[in-house]
């Protein structure tokens, strides 16, 4: 049988949120236990919320909208490179890395995924994430994917060049992800973001399945 891992985080009241989104809150609009026909439930927050995907239009003025992100992108190979002792992910970082051959997706699990792991429900700035330098290196080398384990691929307090670096060349972003119980190495993803049309983002069910 398969052996599936999912590294999405679960959306409740609780989940941290970048700052100046609106919180996570669920509202029970019709309840078994008040004699209602079914329980039905809405739900309010940012779709750049917990595990997500930032398509082009996140920063790019006419780039595609989530429901526009190909399949063929979200499902395939997938490269997990464990930088959990790193605190900045640096070009020269990426160029340590032994990325197999044809790998054009590409995981990286830090010492976020602890945040995910302890419940740590207050916002942390400091989260490890990735220099333009560095996103400018995933474009040169093919990535057309790439993901990381905390709310943003860029720093807190950097500029929105790396976003825009990689949104204007079609890269697609996974933020948010728990990679706590993986270990580097070639996977198969399978990530789902919900298909919002002439949305930016999403959020998203993230699995890698063990080959």
């Amino acid at each position: 049988m398969p052996n599936y891992i999912d590294v999405s985080v679960s959306v409740s009241p609780e989940l941290p949120c970048w700052p100046g989104s609106p919180p996570v809150k669920f509202n029970r609009d019709l309840e078994l236990e008040k004699g209602d026909i079914a329980n039905d439930t809405s739900i309010q927050f940012s779709v750049h919320t917990g595990t997500h995907i930032d398509a082009p239009l996140h920063f790019v003025k006419g780039g595609n909208s989530v429901d526009l992100v190909s399949l063929d992108v979200l499902i395939g190979k997938v490269y997990v490179a464990d930088l959990s002792t790193v605190d900045v992910i640096t070009m020269e970082t990426l160029e340590g890395l032994s990325l197999p051959t044809g790998i054009e997706r590409l995981l990286l699990k830090t010492k976020n995924s602890q945040l995910w792991e302890n419940k740590v429900r207050e916002f942390n700035r400091d989260f490890v994430a990735i220099t333009a330098d560095a996103a400018q290196w995933l474009v040169n080398q093919g990535i057309k994917l790439v993901g990381i384990d905390y709310l943003s691929i860029q720093r807190f307090y950097d500029g929105p060049e790396t976003h825009q670096i990689l949104l204007q060349s079609s890269v697609v972003i996974i933020e948010g992800l728990n990679l706590t119980n993986v270990s580097a190495g070639v996977y198969e993803l399978i990530c789902l973001p919900i298909k919002l049309e002439g949305v930016e983002g999403a959020p998203a069910r993230v699995i890698l399945q063990e080959i």
